[in-house]
């Protein structure tokens, strides 16, 4: 998404439009809505300055604001080849790196991004067709050409050098503004012609769907650019992405080595690991942006006592602790042939998301229920927590009368939305247990032929890592999980391509990594049940 040209004093500072709000769509077809940008003024916050979009940053960024127009920047850039080239002409525009979060389709096919994640802001070569420049500037109303100007006002207390500069700046923006509207008038027309026809397709083909009719039309979406930049990177390698398609792959950790998956991979990465790892499904998940999570908590209370008229008033006050949840790495690798690679028919990105998603999944779950909380989350398993254990009234087996027990053992607040948590072998030593009226204490509700199981009234959850009956056991978990358990995720999916190590077999490795943080946040919220006398 390019912005507008810069500014520069001779102090190396740089002043200018990263990006402008509304049409016309830049070379990918996106258009950027106002309030897109999640940006914070804070150094912690501000996105690098990089020089076209790679390397290590040539500067900083001091302030980063969206107005009316767009998204207003000024940075100073340290890197002498960088300022050098913003001084002779050479680099004279500003592009940002981001990831879309929202979007939409327009009326025109054009995407209209809604929310970014802005990653880094690029100076960048000046475009190749000036046309191109006007049409990215056309559509902005007079008075905001106005301010664009007056950015470009020479500063007498510079050199002569300087002022020549601004002066050139002041001629550009000009002549843009003589030709504005022009092109407005140019380009309304043919927008207007575009959305007419896109309403003209979409009547055929409501029609072209409808019962009777000869033929059905078929529509396939084009896949994001993301999701195409992905893939292309995936079977070529860096080496193969252009300017605009490293820009849609922001660099995933500190080194510069990896790329993040688009959103849609992800999402089917987070499909699989549901399915091996239900935790997910019941807990309570966030992202988080940081190693280290500290979650309040009320330790105690303010206490509360009758008195009479005149007695004297007691003092109280509440307590408060922290919970603190740190975030741990998990990785793999797959190894890819290269004819599959180089196999177009082959669908790369599923295979991958199978593949990763199954080791992903294993060892998510293995961690939020048994994890020791060393280079791992800390599993609601863990003997350290103390969780409140029932009896199970049998030395090596369950009874009927224990399920009951750790029923009412939870306290209401809990109860309400608590699910039961087992393996599938505990759930079927259940099916046999009858209460005292000779009735299955395990129960089937729901839609014929996908009946959800139920203990009680509650429904139960398989979770494969849950240990099996067995004496000294705790087979069998009772709690609210969306209160009891929570997940950090910091790091959805990281991928590094190696196609170097492992071509002697002709293969490709792509290590992956997930970052996450899990741990109880209340052990209040669970009653386990400890098979023994």
């Amino acid at each position: 998404m390019d912005g507008l040209e810069i500014k520069l004093d001779p102090a190396g500072e740089i002043a200018g439009y990263a990006s402008l709000f509304g049409g016309p769509a830049d070379l990918v077809n996106d258009i950027v809505a106002p309030g897109a940008f999640v940006t914070c003024n804070d150094s912690s916050d501000r996105p690098e300055m990089l020089r076209e979009h790679k390397g290590a940053p040539v500067g900083e960024w001091l302030d980063v604001q969206e107005d009316d127009i767009g998204l207003r920047v000024r940075g100073r850039v340290t890197d002498p080849a960088t300022l050098a080239d913003v001084r002779a002409g050479r680099l004279d525009g500003l592009s940002i790196g981001y990831v879309a979060t929202k979007s939409h389709k327009d009326n025109a096919g054009r995407r209209v991004l809604d929310q970014v994640n802005l990653k880094e802001i690029s100076i960048v070569k000046k475009p190749a067709s000036s046309r191109a420049r006007v049409l990215s500037v056309k559509s902005e109303p007079s008075s905001h050409l106005e301010g664009l100007k007056g950015m470009a006002e020479p500063n007498t207390s510079t050199a002569d050098n300087d002022g020549d500069e601004n002066q050139d700046v002041t001629d550009r923006l000009g002549a843009l503004e003589s030709s504005v509207a022009d092109h407005g008038a140019r380009l309304g027309k043919i927008e207007s012609s575009m959305g007419g026809a896109a309403k003209s397709i979409k009547s055929i083909e409501t029609i072209l769907r409808r019962p009777g009719s000869a033929g059905v039309m078929e529509t396939k979406s084009e896949p994001e650019m993301e999701t195409k930049s992905f893939t292309r990177f995936l079977r070529q390698g860096r080496e193969a992405l252009d300017q605009l398609e490293v820009k849609y792959l922001r660099i995933a950790d500190d080194t510069g080595a990896g790329y993040l998956a688009p959103q849609q991979f992800i999402n089917e990465i987070v499909k699989n690991i549901v399915l091996v790892s239900p935790v997910r499904q019941v807990a309570k998940v966030m992202q988080t942006s940081a190693q280290q999570i500290l979650l309040p908590r009320r330790t105690a209370t303010t206490t509360v006592t009758w008195v009479g008229e005149s007695s004297a008033r007691p003092s109280t006050q509440p307590a408060y602790g922290a919970l603190e949840f740190q975030v741990k790495e998990m990785a793999c690798y797959v190894d890819v042939s290269n004819a599959m690679l180089e196999d177009s028919a082959f669908d790369l990105a599923a295979e991958l998301a199978g593949d990763l998603g199954e080791q992903f999944g294993k060892a998510e779950g293995a961690a939020f229920v048994n994890g020791t909380g060393v280079n791992q989350p800390l599993g609601f398993m863990a003997p350290s927590l103390g969780i409140t254990a029932i009896h199970s009234g049998n030395a090596s087996a369950l009874t009927a009368d224990s399920l009951m027990s750790l029923f009412h053992a939870l306290p209401t607040f809990y109860a309400t939305n608590a699910v039961w948590a087992m393996n599938r072998t505990t759930l079927g030593a259940i099916r046999t247990l009858k209460d005292g009226n000779g009735r299955y204490m395990l129960s089937f509700d729901g839609m014929p032929g996908n009946p959800a199981a139920t203990i009680l009234g509650r429904p139960v959850v398989e979770m494969p890592d849950m240990p099996n009956v067995g004496a000294g056991t705790y087979p069998v978990v009772f709690g609210d999980f969306k209160q009891g358990y929570r997940i950090f995720d910091r790091l959805s999916l990281s991928i590094l391509r190696d196609p170097y190590s492992q071509q002697t077999n002709g293969l490709v490795r792509f290590h992956a990594r997930r970052r996450v943080a899990g741990s109880v946040a209340k052990t209040e919220a669970f009653v386990q049940l400890l098979v023994a006398a």
